[in-house]
């Protein structure tokens, strides 16, 4: 009241013209420097939208870290009622539009190394302890949602929505909003946590790629390092999940309450949402477990980053992945709604070809993917052996440590071995496909970031894989068998002799030669392939599409102990049913081995003739060659690689990688020595007499050669090419590096003039048959005219036809060669104190002595052949 009396006073001061007394903070009228300063004044006062208007212009006008102090002061005054409409503004501006068009703070180039001050401030700003979260929770205790557009989620999951088919990851339920005109312009309803977390898992992959030009180190990138940290933060691998940071004191943000859908779907997963979410949404805040409360961020943080990362895949796998229960419910939908009062919005076929855009991930999604890998399997790792053991399922354990045990399993795994799958099939052929290769070896080595592990020593042998990891190993067959014949198919496509092909096949074999490690494989497929007829006495057998994306409190199977039935119900629900199965220890995965290894023991052949080249090359041999005194090989011996660039240091890594693969994949697929020696004889077979190549592998059609697959890979390695020189008119042929190319043109133009005048003089003086006419033959004839053969290295017929007649070339004056001779030449002379006419003349006259020698030599040469 006592406020309310001095503003009254106040209002009616300029009227009673009395000295009254008012308030200090009245007295004077407030200077704002900005709109945003004014609304920060009297924040209950202001309209939502004026502090909207006032941030957008802000954000324009403003330097950044003085944005970040501004945002950090409206966070902490503001209340929830006003944040939650700047929310989705700060959202885009932070991590950029869905569309790609805004790039939002650019954290996947922001680094610490080149932008210190922003990188720190960015990071403080958005880590999970920063001002961004206490945002996230303050609006999560009002229970605001936020709209995102269906049309941004990956392909597959935007085409069954969009055919009103909820998505087999409970993420979805009970937060699509079907319409009765269909599927087009659907929402879903997120809290304000999926909501952050939806944009910031998508701008990795809706922003645009990095220029080639700019060379950014990933694993340096603010949005790299806060991957890590929220992963770090919501899925810790010592003690829980840090509780929010509470907008009131004593306070905690509510679960989420499950919203019901205005429309009947069909689902190919399960029907339940998440039982912790349920059962967290009617308890109060009081009486809730603390750790069952928070837990529900760490399982939305993960399946976030699994749907947005990893649910990217072809319509074939999508149709694939469908089990025929699944394909049921569709049906029965589809007769539903056909006679109701709503109509799909699109036909089946329509929808699944919907998605079908050309999505090729990038290297830098890679590298983050395996990230998420890494840091999973040490949060797996980190139960505790009692934790970990099948016999802790029936004993109360913490929602947390159920969540360990289920993360990989029933989140990842399928996901990951698809998104796997399209990388091996669409990646390039090049160096590039080294990042999905380390993020597939990473996923299978989950014993490199258990806690026990051993730090391995330079000179220590590879250490043993425990029995301990045969479960993980036989539930991830296809992880290990069926891709690895999969990068056995590409590396027969690669160039093994560049040292980052090389590389790649070593680390492959290294893995996999792993003690123990083969054997546990063998035993998985032995599994696989047990016939149903001798273990029909067991459990019921019902494979069935996994349900790997529940939410990690639904009903657990029961423990299976039939290790054999889980390795076909593993392979059956990623593969179905009618899946044929390729044993990687079988003959046809062993004939693949073979190829590899012969094309190892060539590319390494390779390898030292391309180093025993370079050796015999003087360090003057390119200076030589450019002025035209050294032979010049116009064809080469072997294509450009690695190795050209990278010198002598290269081969020796090629040679070294090679032999070590050669070794693990003898020890992997026990290869006998006898076969590998008979790959280094074959090598010898192709030097003939003259210490030549052979040719290329090929047959003989009636049009000629014609290449096998084998001679192409040889020509393409190097390891043999045809012999090919020109055949053309030599006075056409193109002008050379070491030629002047207008004195070259000038010259022919000259000559040709001269042959066209005094054609009939030059045939007459060719004709004579004493020595004026052999003369004029060795100069105006092309002595290997007559030997000249056609292209064909096998018919090796004489040129019918077509002879020319005598002619004068003087091409040979626009060479550097002849100019740097000629040069040389009137420089000795000059040291004599000969003049350059008779230096001339002398030259004149010794180059005729020298043809005349010749010319007698020619013509007796000639008398003497049969």
């Amino acid at each position: 009241m006592t406020n309310f009396g001095a503003v009254a006073e106040w209002r009616l001061l300029p009227l009673r013209r009395a000295t009254l007394w008012v308030p200090q903070w009245l007295a004077k009228k407030p200077v704002f420097n900005s709109p945003l300063e004014a609304a920060m004044a009297f924040p209950h006062l202001q309209q939502p939208s004026f502090l909207l208007a006032s941030l957008k212009a802000d954000s324009i006008n403003k330097p950044f870290a003085q944005q970040c102090q501004d945002l950090v002061k409206v966070i902490e005054d503001f209340p929830a009622k006003e944040l939650h409409t700047i929310f989705p503004w700060l959202v885009e501006s932070i991590f950029g539009s869905l569309d790609g068009v805004l790039i939002g703070w650019n954290l996947r180039c922001l680094q610490g190394r080149v932008n210190p001050v922003e990188y720190s401030i960015v990071m403080e700003f958005l880590d999970p302890g920063g001002p961004m979260m206490k945002l996230v929770y303050k609006l999560q205790a009002e229970d605001y949602k936020f709209d995102f557009p269906v049309s941004y989620l990956p392909g597959p999951v935007k085409a069954s929505i969009q055919e009103c088919i909820l998505p087999d990851s409970p993420l979805y339920h009970n937060k699509v909003q079907f319409t009765p005109t269909g599927g087009l312009g659907l929402n879903l309803a997120l809290n304000p946590f999926e909501y952050y977390i939806f944009f910031f898992a998508l701008s990795l992959i809706t922003q645009k790629p990095l220029p080639v030009s700019l060379h950014v180190r990933t694993s340096d990138c603010a949005y790299f390092i806060l991957v890590d940290r929220y992963l770090s933060w919501f899925l810790p691998t010592e003690g829980s999940v840090p509780p929010p940071l509470s907008s009131s004191p004593g306070g905690t943000s509510p679960s989420p309450p499950p919203r019901t859908p205005a429309m009947p779907f069909a689902s190919y997963g399960l029907h339940h949402t998440s039982l912790l979410k349920r059962h967290i949404s009617h308890q109060t805040s009081v009486n809730a477990d603390p750790a069952s409360h928070e837990i529900w961020r760490s399982e939305t943080l993960l399946q976030v980053f699994v749907e947005m990362w990893l649910h990217h895949y072809s319509l074939e796998m999508y149709q694939k992945m469908q089990s025929p229960h699944a394909k049921l419910e569709v049906l029965h939908y589809r007769l539903s709604v056909s006679s109701a009062l709503y109509s799909p919005a699109q036909p089946s076929l329509q929808a699944l070809h919907a998605y079908q855009e050309s999505f090729t991930p990038t290297e830098e999604h890679v590298l983050v993917v395996r990230l998420l890998l890494k840091h999973l399997h040490a949060f797996a790792n980190s139960l505790k052996p009692e934790q970990a053991s099948p016999s802790a399922h029936s004993h109360a354990t913490s929602p947390l440590e159920e969540f360990k045990r289920a993360a990989v399993p029933r989140f990842v795994q399928q996901k990951l071995y698809l998104f796997l799958q399209h990388c091996f099939g669409h990646w390039p052929l090049d160096a590039s496909f080294r990042a999905v290769l380390e993020m597939w070896l990473s996923y299978l080595q989950p014993w490199r970031y258990a806690p026990d592990k051993q730090a391995p020593g330079s000179d220590s042998q590879p250490r043993c894989v425990s029995e301990k990891w045969a479960p993980f190993v036989q539930e991830n067959l296809l992880m290990y068998t069926k891709l690895f014949v999969g990068f056995l198919n590409r590396a027969l496509r690669t160039d093994l002799v560049s040292p980052k092909h090389a590389l790649m096949v070593f680390r492959v074999a290294k893995v996999f030669a792993q003690p123990n490690l083969a054997e546990m494989i063998q035993k998985g497929e032995q599994l696989f392939l047990e016939p149903e007829l001798v273990i029909s006495h067991r459990q019921h057998r019902l494979f069935t599409a996994p349900t790997f994306t529940g939410s990690f409190l639904s009903p657990w199977p029961p423990a299976v102990t039939d290790a054999s039935f889980k390795v076909k119900n593993h392979v059956y629900s990623l593969e179905g049913q009618d899946c044929k199965y390729t044993p990687m220890f079988g003959p046809e995965a062993r004939t693949l081995v073979l190829r590899l290894a012969q094309l190892i023991t060539q590319a390494k052949h390779t390898a030292k003739s391309i180093s025993d080249q370079c050796a015999e090359s003087p360090a003057g041999h390119s200076f030589l060659s450019w002025l035209g005194f050294s032979s010049m090989d116009t064809n080469g011996s072997y294509p450009a690689n690695d190795l050209d660039e990278m010198g002598q240091d290269s081969v020796r890594k090629t040679d070294e990688y090679l032999e070590k693969a050669l070794e693990y994949l003898r020890q992997i697929f026990r290869l006998s020595e006898a076969q590998l020696r008979q790959f280094t004889l074959a090598l010898g077979t192709t030097q003939d007499e003259n210490g030549k190549k052979q040719l290329p592998d090929c047959i003989v059609g009636e049009d000629g050669l014609i290449l096998t697959p084998l001679g192409r890979y040889q020509i393409i390695n190097g390891l043999r090419r045809f012999e090919i020189e020109y055949q053309g008119d030599p006075e056409l042929q193109p002008i050379r590096s070491y030629e002047i190319a207008s004195l070259v043109r000038t010259l022919f133009r000259l000559s040709s003039a001269i042959n066209r005048r005094f054609a009939g003089q030059m045939a007459a003086l060719c004709s004579r048959d004493d020595f004026l006419g052999s003369f004029c033959r060795y100069h105006l004839t092309e002595p290997g005219l007559a030997s000249r053969h056609l292209l064909s290295p096998v018919v090796r017929r004489q040129v019918a036809g077509h002879t020319r007649g005598p002619r004068l070339s003087l091409r040979f004056l626009g060479s550097y060669r002849t100019l740097v001779s000629l040069l040389l030449a009137f420089l000795v002379a000059s040291l004599f104190c000969v003049g350059p006419l008779p230096c001339t003349l002398l030259l004149t006259l010794g180059y005729v002595l020298y043809a005349s020698a010749m010319t007698l030599l020619t013509e007796r040469g000639k008398l003497h052949q049969p």
